[in-house]
């Protein structure tokens, strides 16, 4: 699979978040866009045997998993079992600022250890087969980020990487949380695009406060080989994943004509959930912003979220009355 084609629009690795559920919800939405799984640490799948972490849906394709560590041979380790599983990419996390991933040193604190990225990442191109690219910021802390970012692009690329995303942030490890990470530090998309120029042989993508398609689009017209998404895409999933084969990708049509078709679309899988004992909330509250900005949002909102915290087991029937309402919402409006 051709997967620089598909990046050119993927989704952002986030914990908590992008779990196989909601990877099924957005391929739904777009065929094209690359979809990204949570970080998985390497200790966790070699050490750990968690390999549950890994399922996927073969519907879910393309679809990349992301990795967390510092060691190469751990790394190498995971790579293998995640490329054994039908992974399309491997990518490493060398961008999250949480204390938990600098404790065991890797994620954004690898910004400080380029020639440690390089070995990790040789190591794990050595093992696969697959692609292996990077996830990183502009820089750390005090670093001078004109200087970090083109020589930690320089280092990774030596050791045969080809795509890199970069969230358009410095992360401070001391003094703000991850979530003020992902909003106070100050974007420099200007440095991003300038990489591209002293760069032109890589793929790379700009990640960080990209808001929707059109800013994603200028992206891309500015020169960047692709745009990944989080928040936005999570939070209005129809507004940038139901409208991203068309526009991004030049498809005739998207998969799904209005966000009542996504919702229809999805039911054969949540009645699947179901039957294997699975929770409708488990999958539900990755669906809570479809309608968002359009009448109906509120209803599909308060009827999921009710149901899925209302004693018992809600099922299908709750799906049903929340698509309902949502659409009798929009009709009053």
């Amino acid at each position: 699979m051709q997967i620089n084609q598909h990046a050119r629009l993927s989704t952002a690795p986030m914990m908590d978040w992008t779990d196989r559920h909601c990877r099924a919800f957005h391929r739904v939405l777009s065929r094209q866009t690359l979809l990204y799984t949570e970080m998985v640490t390497a200790p966790a799948l070699v050490r750990g045997g968690a390999h549950h972490l890994l399922e996927f849906g073969e519907a879910e394709h393309p679809v990349a998993l992301q990795l967390g560590g510092s060691d190469p041979e751990e790394l190498a380790e995971a790579a293998r079992i995640g490329a054994e599983r039908g992974y399309d990419e491997i990518n490493l996390n060398c961008g999250c600022p949480s204390d938990r991933v600098q404790s065991g040193t890797f994620g954004a604190v690898l910004m400080t250890e380029p020639a440690r990225v390089a070995a990790c990442v040789a190591a794990m191109r050595a093992a696969v087969d697959v692609e292996v690219t990077v996830k990183c910021r502009i820089g750390v802390d005090e670093q001078d980020p004109e200087t970090v970012l083109p020589d930690f692009i320089a280092r990774v690329s030596d050791a045969g990487v080809r795509r890199i995303s970069i969230h358009a942030r410095k992360a401070w490890l001391q003094g703000l949380s991850p979530k003020e990470n992902r909003d106070v530090p100050p974007l420099g998309y200007p440095l991003v695009v300038r990489m591209k120029d002293a760069f032109p042989g890589l793929h790379l993508s700009v990640n960080g406060g990209v808001a929707d398609l059109d800013a994603a689009e200028l992206f891309l017209a500015d020169g960047l080989d692709g745009v990944m998404i989080g928040r936005a895409a999570y939070q209005r999933p129809w507004d940038i994943l139901g409208q991203a084969d068309e526009r991004i990708f030049g498809a005739e049509a998207s998969p799904c004509a209005a966000p009542e078709d996504a919702a229809r679309a999805m039911r054969p899988y949540l009645a699947q959930h179901l039957e294997a004992d699975g929770k409708l909330g488990q999958v539900t509250r990755h669906m809570l912003g479809l309608f968002a900005g359009r009448p109906g949002a509120r209803a599909w909102r308060r009827v999921l979220s009710d149901g899925s915290t209302a004693r018992g087991e809600a099922g299908l029937s709750v799906y049903d009355t929340a698509l309902d309402a949502a659409l009798g919402e929009r009709a009053a409006a």
